[in-house]
């Protein structure tokens, strides 16, 4: 008996007339010897409200005090966990109507457990005993993404785009041939579509480039995702939700490099304007002050990325430049200049005007001449650059924020990728 995971995001379930089409994908899925299960998202829409009334009743917003970590958390996730709950009842009323036995498992009954950092939980066990001896007889399970329980029956919640991550887990506990991600595009294209118009769809992408573009800006699938998917061995596929049922739709398929016969030296373009440099001049110069000065921003929970260090003017000091999320740069700031004096720090400076830009490829792994393609491409069209970074799969470069469409386009020109 093989067993397929299918997951359905919150615009393709947006609606009674969009479970509807929901059902009839999943219908056609069916058949003999193959079992299914059903990953939803709650209605499109549906977690933004369910977060406002939590937080409405917590006190944002109003007079008097204001709830917030532990005594907030856990009821928190009570209430936002419940617009899941919703579309696995619909959806299994939407397969009975089409004569298909269907029947909801919320995460209790499963169940799925989780460690018990509510608002952020990981995935720990997914008991696959009684679930799994139901899809092997015929009835589609439909589980609530996004959730689980602790041991101490508590409900959790894995952060927002976690249902991607629950469909990779049930499929990692299922031992499924296949994990499909249904959503609103038709697979991973080489960059972003409304930027480059000549952006081609992938048939296949390694889960190291995948993870890499996931993490650099591409919005397809939840990082944490990719890496249980890669972890776990799992195959994920990408694919449209708004195909007509039983229309060709191969999507992309997310799976170990030694399945890629072809392997591009640059497979993708990726962005993220969601970014923040952050400078740190004068820093004094000795052994153990980078350990300090990350160390704060760790303890600020500043996710750092980019770091470039170089010598100052003036002698023993040195020029320290970071980038993090632009949401936090205002907590990365304030951090930094709550040690100025103690790690000595003359200045801190911050622009917020920044993008990140990057190339991807596994074929980088084994060619020659990737980074000088990169760097040439940007200045023929006049695009400086203020930060590099790189691992063995990919390059990333901070620029102006203005010169983002300007430097995808010439990359993704660059390295081949534009459709013929």
């Amino acid at each position: 008996m093989s067993r397929l995971v299918m997951k359905f995001g919150g615009t393709s379930v947006g609606d009674v007339e969009r479970i509807a089409r929901v059902a009839r994908i999943v219908a056609a899925e069916r058949q003999p010897g193959r079992g299914l299960a059903v990953v939803v998202s709650a209605m499109s829409g549906e977690t933004d409200r369910l977060v406002g009334l939590a937080r409405a009743a917590a006190g944002e917003g109003g007079n008097g005090p204001v709830l917030g970590g532990a005594d907030f958390n856990d009821e928190y996730d009570v209430v936002v966990s419940t617009g899941e709950q919703v579309t696995t009842g619909l959806l299994a009323l939407a397969l009975r109507r089409l004569g298909i036995p269907a029947r909801s498992w919320q995460n209790w009954q499963i169940p799925v457990r989780t460690d018990a950092a509510h608002a952020k939980a990981r995935v720990a066990e997914i008991a696959d005993e009684d679930i799994g001896a139901s899809i092997d007889a015929g009835i589609v399970a439909i589980v609530p993404g996004f959730q689980g329980i602790t041991e101490g029956e508590r409900i959790t919640t894995l952060g927002r785009g976690g249902s991607d991550t629950s469909a990779v887990a049930l499929a990692a506990a299922l031992k499924a041939e296949r994990c499909d991600i249904y959503t609103d595009v038709d697979g991973v294209y080489t960059t972003d579509p409304r930027i480059v118009a000549k952006a081609r769809r992938l048939e296949k992408i390694s889960y190291e480039e995948m993870l890499e573009m996931a993490s650099l800006g591409a919005k397809v699938l939840q990082t944490r995702s990719v890496e249980l998917a890669f972890a776990k061995g799992v195959p994920v596929r990408v694919l449209s939700s708004f195909v007509e049922p039983g229309a060709p739709n191969p999507g992309t398929l997310v799976c170990p490099e030694d399945e890629i016969v072809e392997k591009q030296v640059v497979s993708g373009v990726a962005y993220s304007r969601d970014e923040a440099k952050v400078t740190l001049l004068g820093v004094e110069d000795h052994p153990g002050v980078a350990a300090d000065i990350f160390g704060v921003l760790s303890d600020a929970n500043v996710n750092v990325d980019m770091i470039v260090q170089a010598e100052a003017r003036q002698p023993g000091r040195q020029n320290i430049v970071f980038t993090c999320p632009d949401r936090e740069a205002t907590r990365a700031v304030e951090a930094m200049g709550a040690v100025r004096d103690r790690i000595g720090v003359e200045d801190i400076h911050v622009r917020r005007d920044v993008a990140k830009v990057s190339v991807i490829g596994i074929g980088m792994k084994s060619q020659v001449g990737v980074a000088r393609t990169m760097f040439q491409a940007l200045a023929q069209k006049g695009v400086n650059i203020e930060a590099i970074a790189t691992s063995e799969i990919k390059i990333s470069v901070l620029i102006d924020a203005a010169y983002t469409e300007l430097a995808v386009r010439a990359l993704h020109t660059a390295y081949g990728l534009d459709a013929a």
